[in-house]
């Protein structure tokens, strides 16, 4: 069985982790399989990602036993090459998910530990099962967070959040979650949640929700006041008169859902 399945309906591209007899542990093989699935994403012509894992748990961290082998290796370039750009390709399971073009949907149930956690900040939106275990796991086994979250968590709660999590590594409820910033909110099926929020997504003009994840990335990149505003200005007027506003401008008038082109 693939360690990742990618299925594209109405726009929408379903990515799922499929390892459900290991709790969708990342292994070497399916940290490969996550990266090939997002890049797989860069110019294909969906408007959102949902990105989910099959069986009990989202994804329950790092296959610890298959990563003992490689650890005997050498260190510096198992983890301090960069293979990916500016990451390497543990670091790439989480940020590639971050610079996809379109909106990412996590859908977290179960367990979402080390390497799931740190896989789901790489999404735009989070929406996790009220039974949902969300941690911080790499110091149970004697490491620190290393595979995107210090580039991402920061964006998302407060510096005391982050240190209790990493320096416990001690699971907390969705719920806790939720309040701390790290989940978007709470469902009995999140993937269903998930598959309908991106279908909301999909129906906006796909160059405006393009240009505003675009925008957002300037904007928690901390830029300056004057090159966040210079942003939106230019987004903006890349915008107008174009095609996919005027088809939302007269679907709006006539009542009807719009039909955009390719891409946007």
């Amino acid at each position: 069985m693939p360690r990742v399945t990618t299925e594209t309906r109405d726009h929408i591209a379903h990515v799922t982790l499929t390892r459900p007899d290991k709790r969708n542990a990342v292994d070497p093989e399916m940290a490969e399989a996550i990266v090939a699935a997002g890049h797989a994403l860069m110019g294909a012509d969906v408007r959102a990602v949902v990105l989910s894992g099959e069986g009990h748990s989202f994804c329950a961290g790092l296959d610890v036993m298959s990563f003992a082998a490689l650890a005997r290796g050498d260190p510096e370039a198992l983890i301090v090459a960069r293979t990916h750009g500016t990451t390497n390709l543990f670091q790439e399971v989480a940020m590639v998910w971050h610079r996809l073009p379109v909106p990412v949907i996590a859908a977290l149930h179960g367990a979402v530990y080390g390497a799931g956690f740190q896989l789901a900040l790489g999404a735009d939106i989070r929406i996790a099962a009220p039974d949902a275990q969300l941690a911080i796991m790499e110091m149970k086994w004697g490491l620190i967070p290393d595979m995107g979250g210090m580039a991402l968590l920061p964006r998302l709660t407060r510096s005391d959040v982050i240190r209790r999590l990493t320096y416990t590594a001690g699971p907390i409820p969705a719920a806790q979650a939720a309040a701390w910033g790290l989940v978007t909110e709470l469902a009995e099926d999140p993937r269903a949640a998930a598959r309908a929020l991106a279908a909301e997504i999909a129906a906006r003009s796909p160059s405006a929700i393009r240009a505003a994840k675009r925008l957002m990335a300037v904007a928690e990149s901390g830029a300056g006041e004057a090159e966040i505003l210079m942003a939106e200005s230019r987004e903006q007027a890349a915008l107008v008169g174009k095609p996919d506003l005027m088809e939302q401008i007269s679907a709006n008038m006539a009542g009807r859902a719009p039909v955009f082109g390719k891409k946007g």
